[in-house]
């Protein structure tokens, strides 16, 4: 049977699971569709619309076997993009009629394009109103050129469709009643790959993780076989080898794992009984054993102190509070998150972990916290390196997408945060303004935008190089509102303190001392009580009882925490709650270490 391993790549929101859901329907088996974005099936990824971890999904078409491999468009996770390609013959490039090649398409195409994979364009979303497809066309081409592709790479073909709709065509003035082109175009397209004679040869470029059998290793077959109970090699990245016995070998049949007596030369496989791997390591023949080269990942470039939950409500909701229960879940992660780092510090209850990016670390801590972990984070803070004696930070490639009206504000924003604007091109009635911009400047900047533009800016960035510092970077303006006590948020406190600044709480929840309950309109932080009721008398006048108008709360996001908090302050995560805290809760703490 012939096989075709293929890589779906996309900017966010740019149609790509969609895609491949309407391929798994279009393949002969039938698998089950529970609905809508079969492949997004982390709780996570549906919440956002964005795909987190590559999958694997095998579709039968026409005696032929394709293997689609769904990759991660967000840089941040960089790391999951760069060993999934390992495994492909080439790539789909899926992108937007209407919006034409992003920063995140650029950042994965690069990778594909490195690697020498030939790309396939698909347009998707031609029924959309207003959008240019031979111009998108035109773009992709320009992009590739940029990117160093060879002549065979830039003779690409182009497919156009709308996933949605479920068609696909080679002229977007013809629509066709279903998928197939696209199926037909890849095998055409992509030849099937010739694979060398000779003994076993298997790089593991992704891991599973089952209660039952443990740890399950993923990766292509090039050369040889993978059989049950076969002894092997595992050699590890620093060349060590290690003698190990498979237990069990699958191969992928639509999104189930089918147990096979033997794997065919070429095919992605799961196998299990190996203790020990790593993502990287090579499964060589037992007598002969010829690793393969290991796979290279970018560098973190941010890092986040995290630590025990320790204020006045730990464990009210979380199950795992304890230093043991983090250490723990922080090495479990560490197996198959490629792109973290975690350090010990001198404390045995703090750890330094570095990312790609807040986004990154982010969805760690959420899905910490849905698991019923308590933690706290500190400030992140941008990984600046010493290089040939020179101070340096990294520098990212920020692209604005916001209306016309709003793109002053935003330039000012930038330029604040040591940005340089790179170019400013207008579409319809929106401005695309691109920037060079140190990450550090980026924190925070996506919330303020949010709120500058009544939440129409679409702010997207990827890491280019690091580059000589450059200089400081002004932080929050506003103090934070502390609360002087624990108790119950009282309604008609919080009615008085108003003009105070904006609350982060509503009314009648349970807070302690040294929580940020709110944003002080002044610079300074500023010791609120807003825990004291009413004085009742038994005296009735007519203007004692005026109705009460409390604004309601400014609510984070995960990640608005974090970009929010300064440095002397911490995000609380439990299970059901995100609360902003001080480092040192008593207020002559502070006065102390502010000295």
């Amino acid at each position: 049977m012939e096989i075709r391993n293929i890589a779906i790549i996309a900017h966010v929101d740019h149609g790509k699971t969609t895609l491949v859901d309407r391929m798994i329907e279009a393949g002969k088996n039938p698998i089950k569709s529970t609905g809508e974005l079969i492949m997004d099936s982390n709780p996570l990824e549906r919440e956002r619309g964005i795909t987190i971890t590559s999958k694997n999904v095998s579709v039968f078409y026409k005696d032929t076997k394709i293997n689609i491999i769904d990759t991660p468009g967000h840089s941040d996770f960089g790391g999951e993009v760069e060993r999934v390609l390992n495994m492909a013959d080439g790539v789909c490039l899926l992108v937007d009629a209407f919006e034409g090649p992003m920063p995140q398409t650029r950042f994965v195409l690069q990778k594909a394009l490195e690697i020498g994979l030939k790309p396939l364009l698909v347009i998707n979303k031609v029924d959309k109103e207003n959008c240019t497809p031979d111009e998108v066309h035109e773009k992709v081409f320009d992009l590739m050129f940029e990117l160093d592709a060879n002549e065979d790479q830039l003779e690409f073909e182009t497919v156009y469709g709308s996933a949605k709709m479920g068609w696909m065509s080679k002229d977007w003035q013809k629509p066709t009643d279903s998928i197939d082109t696209i199926l037909d175009v890849i095998l055409d397209y992509f030849p099937p790959r010739k694979f060398d004679e000779g003994n076993t040869q298997m790089l593991i470029t992704s891991l599973d993780y089952s209660s039952f059998v443990g740890r399950i290793a993923i990766g292509r077959l090039v050369r040889g076989t993978i059989k049950p109970n076969m002894p092997i090699i595992l050699t590890k990245r620093d060349g060590a080898q290690e003698k190990h016995r498979i237990k069990e070998v699958f191969v992928f049949e639509g999104l189930e794992k089918r147990k096979v007596e033997e794997v065919q030369v070429g095919d992605i496989c799961a196998i299990t009984g190996i203790e020990g791997f790593d993502i990287g390591d090579s499964i060589c023949d037992a007598e002969n054993p010829e690793p393969l080269p290991s796979i290279s990942i970018d560098e973190p470039t941010m890092s986040m102190l995290f630590t025990i939950n320790d204020s006045p409500f730990f464990g009210k909701e979380g199950k795992f509070v304890t230093s043991r229960h983090i250490h723990e879940r922080l090495e479990k992660e560490l197996e198959k998150n490629l792109a973290l780092k975690v350090e010990q510090t001198s404390s045995a209850d703090k750890w330094n972990v570095f990312g790609r990016g807040v986004m990154h670390l982010s969805v760690l801590l959420e899905t910490m916290r849905r698991e019923g972990y308590e933690v706290q984070v500190g400030q992140p803070q941008v990984i600046i390196k010493e290089i040939d004696g020179v101070k340096q930070e990294p520098v990212e490639e920020l692209t604005i997408d916001l209306p016309e009206t709003h793109s002053g504000t935003a330039i000012d924003a930038v330029t604040k945060r040591k940005g340089e604007m790179t170019s400013m091109e207008p579409k319809g009635e929106r401005m695309i303004c691109r920037f060079m911009i140190p990450s550090r400047g980026l924190i925070g900047l996506r919330t303020f935008l949010m709120t500058a533009t009544a939440g129409e800016a679409v702010v997207t960035h990827r890491f280019i190089e690091y580059q000589p510092y450059k200089g400081e970077i002004p932080g929050r303006l506003n103090g934070s509102l502390i609360s002087m006590e624990k108790g119950t948020s009282i309604p008609y406190s919080l009615h008085n303190l108003q003009e105070r600044g904006k609350f982060f709480i509503h009314p009648n929840v349970e807070i302690y001392e040294g929580q940020v309950i709110g944003e002080n309109s002044k610079a300074n932080d500023l010791v609120i009580n807003v825990t004291k009721t009413k004085k009742l008398t038994n005296m009735r006048t007519s203007n004692t009882d005026e109705k009460m108008k409390i604004a309601p709360p400014k609510e984070f996001s995960l990640e608005e925490a974090l970009e929010y908090i300064q440095e002397d302050e911490y995000v609380e995560l439990t299970p059901e709650s995100i609360r902003l805290r001080k480092i040192f809760l008593k207020e002559h703490e502070r006065k102390r270490a502010g000295k």
